[in-house]
């Protein structure tokens, strides 16, 4: 970022807009006039505070990076959002300047995109301030602040109680790339219009179709979109949003999925019963290792998979396979199939761990892209279905994975493989998965994989602070109250027992769904209408909340209590210091971001940034893919430093322009496939290293695999 460059054009602009529409000439539009005045004064004003607190970070952000060729950390990441929010507010002033005396000149809808990207602007200046606290209070080169709690804590307490809600309307997404935004704001519009008929004792089709129908008032109304959307992240419980997340896997979107995703001979669920496995040692194929099946919280279960190959290979249509299936009704074997042809077994394979914040999604929801890197790596792709949190919180889903790892060893032959090169490929919480799974090989002694392609992967599972993390306040995928529910549900301080599911009868399972459809429809349709005949109801101002009442049906009774607790708090404790004059917006909907105090979340199989050294010497290369937009980015920098400094083969690519998630975007746009191609190309090179052990490393059965081993 040219700073001068860019604040000096700033400056420019303010001026001409102060001058052109307080001059003599220009039209009486009142106190709309007065509006965009006073906004471009208040950018002015911020404008002119920034520019010597971003002058200094751009001197020294570069400290933070990985290596010289590795351009980013959370301080280059908040600079590019001003950047953003800069160029936005330059460009619409320059065409205000320019326009506000033609007739067909849209003045208050124009006041309102200045006056939400001058709130914008006003929390980044914030942001930036506690970036610069960051700075100066962490060691040289440190990005996250394990030693400084009470940074952490202020940092936590500032969240709950900023404005947020100008990130979610009319500035939704303008930090990322163009073409991601309108996909963006679909996702907020749906999010806003499901949270609030959630929880109203209705079926899926129900909740669908008053969804639907509620949505249309926050499509005219951004404010309003935003004023939810902040209540929503900031307050409703757990379970809201893996019934949201969980969405991803209806009928309708897998199967949109499936239509634009590759096809596959073979995409088959297998469940494997819970029975101890014997693999040999690394260090000594005579001797062996038990690996027992998981038993956390729950006991001994059984571990469910996908198995995902382009091609149909050996051992893919046996009946030895077919028999772990769970696909209902079960699958033909494809062998009597005349038009297809069965490949020999692969030297590869590729397990992969899915994302989903360990509470939700499953191999189902990571199908569109497993399919593609089927196809583009000619590998056969073995997903986890882990169990999820909270009601499975660590260290069962931990437990699940290594044992699907070991089974997958152990019978590489059943999925059309050899297992000659093992890779372990993972996202957001599947990443953390992919590190945690090798450590735990490293200390049973048995095989490791031979490389880890991690995606955004969440490696630090607290709420210490870093600059990166800072972007939960304005990220509309990561924010930070989703973050800790999600992470406290892992650590199992929301434990809840599993509860069977309840069959019904199909044919009045399909008369009660009928009736809330139509229950909905009519509900759903009230409500659009009267959102239009009664738009002043609707609408909020920036920093206001909807009244209680709306919200009730929504939060639990527990999420009251906890708001009520950090309204007394937020008088309690000590606020940050800013300069003075200046205050960021607040918001009358605080947020209870309960930190992560647990000390579990400390444990290093469960936070592999905090393991020592001899829990992470002997991993097998580690290829990191994150984002520059992303909250977790600087986890990702300081685990490459930390392997890197410890002599472990590590690489990480930093991606522009996307957001947490993009290989769940993959088919969207250009960016989020030029991402996926840097995934596919790091698991290539996983694949294709040559392996100088190759000869000595030994088999599941403890005889030797030689360099041209077929089996």
């Amino acid at each position: 970022m040219n700073c001068k460059t860019v604040f000096a054009a700033l400056e420019k602009v303010c001026e001409d807009n102060i001058s052109a529409l307080c001059g003599p000439s220009s039209l009486p539009y009142g106190d709309v006039t007065k509006r965009l005045v006073t906004c471009m004064e208040q950018i002015q004003q911020h404008g002119r505070a920034l520019e010597p607190v971003v002058t200094s970070l751009t001197t020294v952000y570069h400290h933070y990076d990985f290596d010289a060729e590795t351009p980013g950390n959370g301080y280059r990441s908040l600079v590019k959002v001003l950047e953003s929010c800069l160029l936005h507010i330059i460009h619409k002033g320059r065409y205000v300047a320019s326009n506000f005396r033609k007739a067909f000149f849209r003045a208050d809808h124009n006041a309102s995109e200045m006056e939400a990207y001058c709130s914008a602007l006003c929390q980044l200046r914030a942001l930036i301030h506690l970036a610069h606290q960051l700075m100066s209070n962490n060691a040289s080169s440190q990005l996250c602040c394990l030693q400084e709690p009470e940074l952490s804590h202020r940092f936590v307490q500032e969240y709950s109680s900023m404005h947020k809600a100008c990130f979610y309307g009319r500035c939704l997404g303008f930090q990322y790339s163009p073409s991601l935004r309108p996909f963006l704001q679909t996702i907020i519009i749906s999010m806003v219009s499901y949270g609030e008929t959630y929880g109203k004792q209705q079926s899926g089709l129900g909740t669908a179709a008053l969804s639907l129908l509620t949505s249309g008032k926050y499509v005219i109304d951004p404010e309003l979109r935003g004023t939810e959307f902040e209540r929503i992240t900031q307050n409703l419980d757990l379970q809201f949003w893996k019934s949201f997340w969980n969405l991803t896997e209806s009928g309708l979107i897998s199967g949109f999925s499936r239509i634009t995703s590759n096809t596959v001979q073979v995409n088959i669920t297998l469940t494997v019963p819970p029975v101890a496995l014997c693999l040999p040692l690394a260090s000594d194929p005579s001797l062996s290792a038990t690996v027992s099946p998981p038993l956390a919280h729950c006991g001994p279960g059984a571990v469910h998979l996908r198995l995902i190959s382009y091609d149909l290979r050996e051992g893919q249509d046996s009946e030895e396979l077919l028999a772990f299936s769970r696909t209902d009704p079960p699958p033909i074997s494809l062998s009597r199939v005349p038009w297809v042809q069965r490949q020999p077994l692969s030297p590869l394979l590729l397990i992969h761990f899915h994302g989903g914040g360990f509470v939700a999604q499953t191999s189902k929801s990571h199908e569109n892209y497993l399919r593609s890197w089927s196809k583009e790596l000619n590998v056969p792709i073995l997903s986890v279905d882990y169990s999820l949190s909270p009601e499975a919180p660590f260290p069962r889903a931990l437990e699940e994975c290594f044992y699907a790892y070991c089974w997958a060893l152990k019978n590489c032959h059943l999925l059309g493989s050899t297992a000659e090169r093992v890779c372990l490929a993972g996202d957001s919480a599947g990443g953390n998965l992919c590190i945690t799974v090798s450590m735990k090989a490293m200390t049973c002694g048995i095989r490791v994989p031979d490389g880890i392609m991690a995606a955004y992967p969440a490696i630090l599972l607290t709420t210490d602070a870093s600059p990166s993390r800072l972007l939960t306040l304005i990220d509309p995928i990561l924010p930070l109250g989703v973050l800790t529910k999600c992470l406290n549900a892992y650590a199992g301080t929301e434990y809840q027992t599993v509860q069977p599911v309840v069959s019904r009868n199909s044919l009045r399972a399909l008369r009660r769904d009928t009736a809330v459809l139509l229950s909905g429809l009519t509900q759903g349709a009230s409500n659009w209408i009267q959102s239009f005949l009664e738009p002043m109801q609707a609408t909020c101002s920036t920093i206001s909340t909807p009244p209680l009442q709306q919200t009730s049906q929504s939060l639990s009774s527990d999420s009251h209590k906890r708001l009520n607790h950090a309204s007394q708090a937020e008088n309690l404790e000590r606020p940050v210091d800013y300069p003075e004059g200046f205050e960021p917006l607040r918001s009358k909907c605080l947020a209870y971001v309960d930190p992560t105090t647990c000390p579990i979340v400390r444990n290093p199989f469960m936070s592999p940034l905090l393991a020592p050294n001899n829990l992470l010497r002997g991993l097998p290369p580690v290829h990191i893919v994150a984002s520059a937009l992303d909250a977790l980015l600087d986890d990702s920098v300081m685990f490459a430093k930390k392997l890197r400094d410890m002599g472990q083969p590590v690489s990480l690519t930093v991606v522009e322009d996307l957001p947490h998630g993009f290989l769940s975007l993959s088919m969207l746009c250009k960016e989020t496939e030029e991402a996926t191609a840097v995934c596919i190309e790091r698991m290539s090179e996983i694949f294709q290293k040559p392996n100088p052990s190759a000869s000595s490393r030994p088999n599941v059965d403890g005889t030797y695999l030689s360099a041209c081993s077929s089996g």
